[in-house]
C-alpha cells in the first residue's frame, strides 16, 4: 500500500544550498563593483568640491577634482559614471545655447576623464533644463515648450558629447514626444 507523506515537497530547496559552488550556480542574483554606476557632478573652477544641499555625502567637483574620483572610482573597479552638469546661471538662456557651445565645461570635463581614465565608461545626459534660464528641458516660446526645436537641439548636444569622448549619451528629460 502506497505511503503518504504529508511533508513531500515537488521542490527541495535545501539541495540547492548544500555547498557553496551549487549556489553559485543557481543564485538569481550577483552585485558587484561591476554592475555600478557613480553618478558624479560637474561644475565650473578649480581645484573645488562643494555639497549638492538635497542630496547630503553627494558633491559637485571642478573637472580637476573630477579626475581625482574617477580614478578612484575606477582602482575601486566602478565602470561607469553618470556625468551631469552644474552650469552658471549667467550661462542660462531661453534657447540653452550654452549646450552646444564644443569649448565650455560639460564637452571639457567629458575629455579629461577619458584623457585621465580611458576604459572609464562616461555616460552623459543631454536634458536641456541645466542650460535653460527657464529650468525647462525643452525650448520655450511665447509660453509653451517647443518640441521640434528642443529635439534638434538634444541631437545637437548629442553629436557635442560623443565627439567629446562620451560613451554612452542619454537624454534624461521626461517631456511629451520623446
Amino acid at each position: 500500500m502506497p505511503r503518504s507523506n504529508d511533508h513531500s515537497f515537488s521542490l527541495r530547496p535545501r539541495r540547492l544550498r548544500r555547498t557553496e559552488n551549487i549556489r553559485r550556480v543557481v543564485r538569481e542574483t550577483r552585485l558587484s563593483t561591476d554592475d555600478l554606476i557613480a553618478p558624479q557632478f560637474v561644475m565650473p573652477g578649480e581645484n573645488e568640491h562643494e555639497e549638492v544641499s538635497s542630496m547630503p555625502d553627494t558633491y559637485r567637483y571642478t573637472i580637476d577634482r573630477l579626475v581625482e574620483k574617477a580614478k578612484i572610482l575606477d582602482d575601486l573597479g566602478v565602470p561607469a559614471i553618470a556625468l551631469f552638469p552644474a552650469i552658471p546661471d549667467d550661462k542660462k538662456t531661453p534657447d540653452a545655447a550654452y549646450a552646444l557651445e564644443p569649448d565650455h565645461l560639460y564637452p571639457n570635463a567629458i575629455r579629461a576623464l577619458k584623457d585621465a581614465v580611458p576604459e572609464l565608461m562616461v555616460i552623459t545626459d543631454t536634458a536641456l533644463d541645466p542650460y535653460n534660464s527657464d529650468g525647462h528641458d525643452g525650448i520655450v516660446r511665447d509660453g509653451r515648450i517647443v518640441n521640434d526645436a528642443t529635439i534638434d537641439v538634444m541631437c545637437e548636444m548629442a553629436v557635442l558629447h560623443a565627439e567629446a569622448g562620451a560613451d554612452i549619451v542619454a537624454p534624461s528629460d521626461m517631456m511629451d514626444g520623446r
